[in-house]
Order: structure tokens, then sequence, then C-alpha cells
């Protein structure tokens, strides 16, 4: 969280090694801790298992089905070479129906996606 603005200038794009680990919570915490308020953080990404890079909004807190941030709507629920079409984005391979979450082949790509859709605001 401390380091967030190295990953992107806008201090709303944080990213984990690996994913599979509870973290929202922790997030929260640490948001509080530091008293970080504006900008909150909007997406994390993080490789899954099969090692795909992964940007998924962050929900506003206590609220588990609302993001601070959607990823956008013309992207939802489209998948590989339609999603980099439409995303204008090198290997993104979907967008969850309801925008919460995205993937792409590698991390430039899945950066790419979390600055795009703070564009998108």
């Amino acid at each position: 969280v401390k380091s967030r603005f190295e990953i992107d200038p806008s201090g709303e794009i944080i990213c984990l090694p690996s994913g599979g680990l509870p973290w929202k919570g922790h997030l929260y915490d640490l948001e509080h801790e530091y008293n970080i308020t504006d900008p909150l953080i909007k997406y994390l990404l993080y490789t899954d298992q099969a090692g795909m890079w992964r940007i998924q909004a962050v929900s506003v807190e206590g609220k588990g089905f609302e993001n601070r941030l959607s990823l956008p709507k013309e992207w939802r629920g489209v998948r590989d070479e339609d999603l980099e079409k439409v995303a204008g984005i090198e290997g993104c391979t979907f967008c969850h129906a309801s925008g919460f979450i995205g993937g792409n082949k590698s991390f430039e790509g899945a950066l790419e996606m979390a600055r795009r859709a703070l564009e998108n605001g």
C-alpha cells in the first residue's frame, strides 16, 4: 500500500505477487492505518494459480457487491480477441459480466487495463 505510487502515479492501483489470499479486510485496515482517503485504491493486480494476471475492482467497504470503480461497461462479458479489440489492449482474456474482475496474459496488460478503467472512471 505504501508503494502504490510506484505501480501507477495515480496511487489507485496496487499489486500483489500472487492471489488466492483474502486481502479485502487487510486492505481496508491498511487504508485506515495509513489514512488513505484521497485517492482510495480502486484496483488490485495479482496472478492466479495458472500465472494469468488479474485485475480486480476493490469493493466499497462494507458493501461486498458494490465496487469503488467497476471495469468499463463495454468490456463486461467480453473475452479474448473481442476484448482486445474493444479495450484496445493486447493479451486481454476476459472481463466478468458484472465488471468486478478481468484478466490479461501479462502484468503490463493488466496494468494498462487498470489505467484505462481509471480514465473511463
